[in-house]
Order: C-alpha cells, then sequence, then structure tokens
C-alpha cells in the first residue's frame, strides 16, 4: 500500500527493569462512565433530556458506576441544563459522583463551577493539551506556556473551591494532559507535577491524574511502559489516583487499558460497547467482563445485557455490532461443527462431573451470568453432525443416540446446502418432524396386543398385531423377552425380514402438560449400512414398535426414491 513513508513513527519511552508485565489484575479499579460527555458528544444526534437521564439511572441504578461524567456544562445550554436536572431532580444517589469537564479556561471554569451549585460529590476535570503535536500546530506555544496555562487554571479552579468546600461540597479535582501518550514523559512528569502543586495535593487530598490516549498511536505494551515510567519519576506520587481515558484508534483500547491496570493505573474512564469520538472510547463492558472470567470482581453488574442494551441503542441511536464481545448477537454462537461438537460434550462433562466451574469449550462465559437467552449453536452449511442434535435435546428435548447424530446432521446440512441459509431452530424441529415422525407408511400398525407372562422371574411376551400396507392387511405374531423382541420376531418373514437390531433407546419428553416417550430404534441392513427410526407415543411399549416401523419405513421410501431416480436417468 503507497504512501506509508509520510508517517512518523512512535518513537517508545526508554525503560529499564519494567516490571508491569510480571503483574496481575486481582482487584478492579475505580470505573467512570464517560457515556454522558465523551460517548454523548461523538453521537450523530446527541441525547436528549429524557435520553440522558435514562441513561444515568441505568448506570447508576442498575450497573452500579460511582463516577460520571455527566457532561461540559460550559460548552451548551443543553449540558449545563442536564447538570442543574441531576442536581435538583434528586436524581443522583448519595454515594454517587458527578464529574464535569472544562478546558484550562477562565471563564468556562467559572461558569462550571456556576453549574455544579448544591450538588454533594463533584469531581472538578480540567484539561489541556500537551503533546509535541498539539503544541507545535495547535497552540504554538513551547513547554512553558502549555504548562502556564495548566497551573494558572489551577489556581483559579483551587481559589474557587474553597467557598464550595466550605459549604459542605465534597469537591475533588481531575487534572488530564490530553495527549499524554503523545507527550515526551518527562515533560508529562512535570506538568502534571506542578498541577499537583498548584492543586496543593496531599495524600489526604489526592488529585485524579487522567493519562488518557486521546488518540491510540502506539501498542500496548509502549504505553504501559510509558505509563510505569511515569509513575516512577512523578514525585509524590501518594498524592495523585492514576487515571485512564483510552481511546480505541488502533482497536487495542483494550489491551491498552488492561496494560494500563498492570503498569499501575487504578482507575478507568470508559464507555458502554465502545461509544466515543472516531473509534470509540474504550469499552467498559469488556474490561469489566474480562476481569469477570480471570476470577475477579468487577464491581459492576451487568446480568441482564440485554436490557442494557436496548437502553443504550435506544438513547444513542447506535447498534451493538453481533460480534461485540460478551453483548451481540452471536457471540453465544457456533456454526462451526467442531465447535457445536465440544461445546455439546462440554455441557455434558459438567452436568456429569458436577464441577462447580465453568468448563465449555469455545464459551469463555456462561450465558447466563450475562442474563442470555441461551442458543449457543446455530445451524448453516458449515455445521457438523452434533449441532442440530444439540438443538434438538436442549431446545425440543429429542436426546437422540450419538450414532444417530451423523444420519440427521447429514439430512440438515443438505437442507442449508440447498438454501443457502441459517437453519433456525424451528426448522431443524421440521426437518426432524418430516423425516421421522411423520414417516407412517408405507408399513403401518393397525391394531396390536401383548399377552405377558412371569415364570421363575422371566418374562415371557406374545406380540399380535395388524399391518397395512397398500392397502392389504396381514397378520403378525411373535414372541419373545420382552415388547421389542416378540414384535420384531414377529415381523420377520413378512417381507420386513432384511434387518438386523442393532440399538434401542429411550426416553420421556416433555412437549407442554403432555408428556410422552420416544423411541431411538437402530437397524442394520443387509449391505451393512445402518437406518434409524423414531416413535413417539404416550404408551412406552408403542413407541419403540414405531420407531422400529419408523426406520423400515424410511429404508423403503429411500429404496423406492433410488429406483425411481435410476428409471429416469435410463429415460434419459
Amino acid at each position: 500500500m503507497k504512501g506509508y513513508e509520510k508517517y512518523i513513527p512512535f518513537v517508545p519511552q526508554p525503560i529499564e527493569n519494567r516490571t508491569w508485565p510480571d503483574n496481575l489484575i486481582t482487584k478492579a479499579p475505580t470505573w467512570c462512565s464517560v457515556d454522558l460527555r465523551d460517548g454523548n458528544q461523538a453521537l450523530i444526534d446527541p441525547m436528549n433530556m429524557e435520553e440522558k437521564l435514562d441513561m444515568f439511572h441505568m448506570l447508576v441504578d442498575q450497573i452500579g458506576v460511582k463516577e460520571v461524567e455527566i457532561g461540559f456544562p460550559s460548552a451548551s445550554d443543553t449540558d449545563f441544563a442536564i447538570c442543574r436536572e441531576l442536581i435538583e431532580g434528586g436524581h443522583i444517589p448519595d454515594d454517587v459522583t458527578i464529574q464535569v469537564l472544562v478546558q484550562a479556561r477562565p471563564h468556562l471554569i467559572k461558569r462550571t463551577f456556576e453549574a455544579i451549585q448544591g450538588a454533594k460529590h463533584v469531581i472538578f476535570h480540567f484539561y489541556n493539551s500537551t503533546s509535541t503535536l498539539q503544541r507545535k500546530v495547535v497552540f504554538g506555544l513551547d513547554k512553558a506556556g502549555i504548562t502556564k496555562i495548566a497551573t494558572d487554571a489551577a489556581d483559579l479552579i483551587y481559589e474557587m473551591a474553597q467557598p464550595v468546600l466550605a459549604s459542605g461540597m465534597d469537591l475533588r479535582y481531575e487534572y488530564s494532559p490530553e495527549s499524554f501518550m503523545g507527550t515526551e514523559m518527562d515533560y508529562a512528569v512535570e506538568i502534571c507535577a506542578a498541577v499537583l502543586d498548584h492543586l496543593h495535593a496531599a495524600p489526604e487530598h489526592k488529585v485524579i491524574l487522567n493519562l488518557p490516549t486521546t488518540v491510540e498511536n502506539c501498542m500496548p505494551n509502549q504505553f504501559a511502559d510509558e505509563l510505569e515510567y511515569f509513575i516512577r519519576k512523578l514525585p509524590g506520587r501518594d498524592r495523585a489516583i492514576i487515571s485512564l481515558h483510552p481511546h480505541n484508534d488502533r482497536g487495542c483500547g483494550v489491551a491498552t487499558t488492561e496494560a494500563g491496570l498492570l503498569a499501575g493505573a487504578e482507575r478507568v474512564e470508559a464507555c458502554l460497547f465502545g461509544n466515543g469520538e472516531r473509534t470509540g472510547n474504550v469499552d467498559m463492558i469488556t474490561v469489566a467482563m474480562n476481569m469477570y472470567v480471570q476470577g475477579v470482581d468487577p464491581e459492576l453488574d451487568f446480568s441482564n445485557i440485554d436490557e442494557i442494551r436496548q437502553l443504550y441503542e435506544r438513547c444513542t441511536k447506535m447498534r451493538v455490532p453481533e460480534r461485540q464481545p460478551y453483548a451481540g448477537d452471536l457471540v453465544f454462537t457456533a456454526f462451526s461443527g467442531s465447535h457445536q461438537d465440544a461445546i455439546n460434550k462440554g455441557f455434558n462433562y459438567m452436568e456429569q462431573s458436577g464441577t462447580g466451574k465453568w468448563e465449555v469449550p469455545y464459551l469463555p462465559i456462561d450465558p447466563t451470568d450475562l442474563g442470555r437467552v441461551y442458543e449457543p449453536i446455530r445451524i448453516n452449511s458449515q455445521s457438523g453432525k452434533g449441532g442440530a442434535a444439540f438443538i434438538m435435546n436442549h431446545k425440543f428435548g429429542f436426546d437422540m443416540p450419538k450414532a444417530m447424530h451423523p444420519e440427521f446432521g447429514e439430512i440438515v446440512q443438505e437442507e442449508s446446502d440447498r438454501t443457502g441459509k441459517e437453519l433456525k431452530s424451528d426448522v431443524i424441529f421440521q426437518l426432524f418432524k418430516e423425516h421421522y415422525l411423520d414417516i407412517n407408511a408405507p408399513y403401518r400398525l393397525v391394531k396390536h396386543a401383548f399377552h405377558e407372562e412371569t415364570v421363575d422371574g422371566k418374562s415371557h411376551v406374545t406380540f399380535t398385531g395388524t399391518i397395512e400396507i397398500d392397502d392389504t392387511r396381514f397378520i403378525v405374531v411373535g414372541e419373545g423377552n420382552g415388547p421389542i423382541d416378540a414384535f420384531f420376531n414377529a415381523i420377520h418373514g413378512q417381507k420386513m425380514d432384511k434387518y438386523t437390531f442393532v440399538d434401542y433407546k429411550e426416553h420421556a419428553i416433555s412437549n407442554g402438560s403432555d408428556s410422552q416417550a420416544v423411541a431411538y430404534v437402530q437397524l442394520r441392513r443387509q449391505d451393512g449400512s445402518d437406518i434409524f427410526g423414531v416413535g413417539l407415543s404416550h404408551n412406552i411399549n408403542l413407541a419403540p414398535l414405531r420407531a422400529i416401523l419408523c426406520a423400515i419405513n424410511r429404508d423403503k421410501l429411500q429404496r423406492r426414491k433410488a429406483e425411481a431416480e435410476a428409471a429416469q436417468a435410463s429415460e434419459r
């Protein structure tokens, strides 16, 4: 691809004896949602008042976020109004802190103080850009000039905060050196240390230093090097809370966040589903659930992810992609045959072993933990023999013997190849019904009776029945050690004796309030190939008889079809 020479490669921060790669994430960070500010400003149609309130309440009441950046109240009357409504309307729980954003400009700072009057817990978040590129292209200032913007703002904020603090407000400060990852790290340390000094930061009055990946321009490991270097060099580290604000320009927002937490960050600003400017902010849900599946409590509640997604899509007019981690429509779906088989075996293993751990291949998380309707397997032309059997079992209660899976799988695959589309579960059931349950010709059992005697603990059964084929009826009689044996012996010698009985399985199936028995029978033809039949009945003795006739009828119909096709071919 031409034109790559015009881009300036990222220059990594030299660091010796880095420690972050050996660290583990063992606890949740402090979460701050920026959905109402960063997320909202990136929407084609920004949220209205009602939508913002709905989003806010979902974040704090349902998900459990404790810090929410509600807007940029000095930037527009709309953001000012939502700030006032949240405060005056009593929407903010006592344990939730609202955060307001403002540029390091005096008149905007003063307007922001007006917006937060009467709030209980507030984070006053101010910023200015510090990167080499921004200094050169946007501001035309040297480092001293950029630092003065930040420290002048810090002085004004600290001065204006004193009467507010005296009134009883819990007011904290946050500073962002915007474009942190594009700033020389020694200068980032210098300007942040100066801001801490001007805000009179102390261990008992920590200032949040929010270090944004404003435009992602390096690999996650390089960002972690920057962060560890910054933290090592920062004077009075115990005066600061290190916060992350990752964007996703390189598609590495989640990885950058996790690497940043390993490097010492304590707080994360994020949006639901990765909403935000350009490619978005880091996805709060993905980072949180990644912790969850590693056995770490994220201290957020996504146990009803579908409801969260629906409200998000309604308020933002954005769509959550089908492959979005944890929340997309297809993330708990397997089309591949080998995946379907492994998933099926995983569920069987969990049921049989009684393990308390989640051990299902290809599913890193139990979908029920997210309140998802569980339908992990869907069928298309790529699906294998086990997928259709899994759906028949878990969706409709038909637990086919494993030896039958390839036969039914082939039926399903032929239909998928014919249509070229995914087959929904109701279509798969219809195929099962058409090829097994509805097969009642050419042989049909008109009536039958069993006579059973038990002598010395041994059962002896006599079967008598009437069978119809092509409008011809005949009586059959047979004896055996049980109903199936007696029936199979009865049909021998009636042009139905070309089969060997191989195997049989039966179980109860619930269909609403109507409980029935389903039987599966495996017969072997004279050429050594097998064919299956299925029988369904309220009578546990009748179900296997129907299954035997189903298998024989299926074989008979297949032979007739093959003969007809051969005849047509010879005519051509």
